[in-house]
């Protein structure tokens, strides 16, 4: 299979992944008006599912290095084909709250609260289970990207209040998929190889684990996404027609938001090979400023704010961004 090489190939594929997981959103946003998220969210499970596999037979398939795809799936232990199964299954239930909540507050804040606390819970929890970085700086990152949240919030309450919307849905929501974020992730690097070049009998390689976790998220969909058509957070209940009733632009802005987000998923998993599921998981959360930047430049998203909201923004970003540079750093200190 093909895998990182260095802690600087790991940096960049994590910034990759952060420029992945910030932008998918924006396929929803482009999808026509009156495609619902929750009809949306189907075809992004599937660009999910063909990546994964794309993934899995071309470059989980080429190379000399560990296993290939299909020898770990024979070697693995049925409890780490579970664990990354269940990380799909908590993925998915926070990720479809996640996208609730991007149509009732927008880009910046959903992600800044929602990625902001799976960060913080994910590294404490990642950290805890595999100690690599300086705490110090691991710590104080987390602590700024407390802040950046905090900041968030307080920027969408004064926007709430201009424009006359309810405020509780905008912060439950992405407060909940946070705490769900927080955990998937170490799911996965607890059925995983630490060193995937050279791995361990019963533990699942990158490629595989991304393809179990894969299949978590699709059988759970069925589940999830079914009863919030019926029982949907906004509007009317949906049928299954109302899927198939839909444009070829908005399933395949879908299956491009899955296949985008599956991208960045598969590049933070291999760079944790190098970089620690710690430090990996934690840089690709610099999503939430990508996010921000399409959410206030291209969608207008704060357009009418009152005076005073932008000295949040700006903290909010100063937090967020210093944050993320003591992560980076917390691991050659």
């Amino acid at each position: 299979m093909l895998l990182v090489n260095t802690y600087t190939q790991a940096v960049l594929l994590s910034v990759i992944t952060m420029f992945c997981w910030g932008s998918w959103p924006n396929t929803q946003k482009l999808t026509s008006k009156s495609w619902r998220f929750e009809l949306f969210y189907w075809d992004y499970v599937w660009g999910i599912i063909l990546m994964s596999l794309l993934f899995a037979f071309i470059p989980g398939s080429l190379g000399n290095k560990g296993n290939n795809f299909r020898r770990d799936l024979i070697q693995a232990d049925w409890i780490n084909v579970i664990s990354s199964f269940a990380a799909g299954i908590i993925f998915n239930l926070a990720n479809i709250l996640f996208v609730a909540a991007l149509t009732i507050a927008g880009m910046l804040v959903t992600f800044t609260i929602a990625i902001g606390v799976g960060l913080v819970i994910g590294i404490l929890i990642n950290y805890l289970a595999v100690p690599i970085g300086n705490e110090y700086y691991l710590f104080g990152g987390v602590a700024l990207i407390v802040l950046a949240i905090f900041f968030s919030a307080m920027a969408h309450k004064r926007l709430s209040k201009r424009v006359q919307k309810p405020s509780t849905k905008g912060i439950v929501f992405p407060l909940a998929a946070g705490v769900l974020f927080g955990f998937y992730y170490l799911l996965i690097a607890r059925s995983t190889n630490i060193d995937f070049q050279f791995p361990k009998t019963g533990k699942l390689g990158p490629y595989a684990a991304v393809f179990c976790f894969s299949i978590g998220v699709l059988l759970s969909t069925f589940v999830f996404n079914t009863i919030l058509m019926k029982e949907p957070v906004q509007g009317i209940p949906l049928h299954t027609k109302d899927y198939f009733n839909g444009s070829k632009r908005d399933h395949l802005l879908g299956m491009l938001g899955g296949a985008v987000w599956c991208i960045g998923f598969m590049l933070s998993i291999l760079s944790a090979g190098k970089a620690g599921f710690t430090i990996s998981f934690g840089l690709g959360q610099g999503n939430a400023m990508i996010a921000a930047i399409w959410g206030i430049v291209v969608w207008k998203e704060f357009r009418g704010a009152p005076p005073g909201t932008s000295k949040f923004l700006f903290f909010m970003f100063a937090c967020y961004i210093l944050g993320l540079i003591l992560i980076v750093l917390s691991r050659n200190v």
